[in-house]
């Protein structure tokens, strides 16, 4: 058997689905795993390149995966798509974040680290409501 290289790794809020390949592309496994056991079983796993679709739970995952010796890609959903072959399951998806993990040319996105998400949700929110203060202002006929 040979040893797995890279993980695709689809995740949710409580199933998650790993697919492993190896160097060539030619898959190991595919396995399902719930919230409790994803760690548990990436603590038995080889070190690895492992791949999750971009977003904010992604990079929580990422750390935890990067403290364990993993090296973590994050890649952006658009760039996933297009290896999707079939209908969208967890499976399949995790299979093509695996695929698109292996291209060459592929592009990546960084790793956040806690402090840089909750910054970027203060930005979010602070634009996010100046834009409703905006809107309610004009209807209300305030200048």
């Amino acid at each position: 058997m040979s040893e797995v290289t890279t993980i695709g790794l689809d995740i949710a809020k409580s199933v998650f689905h790993a697919h492993g390949a190896d160097e060539r592309g030619a898959m190991v496994f595919s396995r399902k795993l719930t919230r409790g056991k994803l760690l548990e079983f990436f603590a038995g796993q080889p070190r690895c390149t492992v791949a999750l679709e971009a977003c904010g739970g992604a990079h929580h995952w990422a750390r935890e995966l990067q403290t364990m010796g993993h090296e973590v890609r994050l890649i952006p959903p658009a760039y996933v798509k297009p290896f999707v072959k079939r209908h969208k399951n967890d499976a399949i998806d995790a299979e093509a974040i695996c695929e698109a993990a292996q291209r060459p040319g592929m592009r990546f996105v960084a790793v956040k680290s806690e402090e840089q998400q909750a910054a970027g949700l203060v930005f979010r929110t602070r634009t996010w409501w100046c834009a409703s203060e905006r809107s309610s202002s004009t209807r209300s006929g305030v200048t």
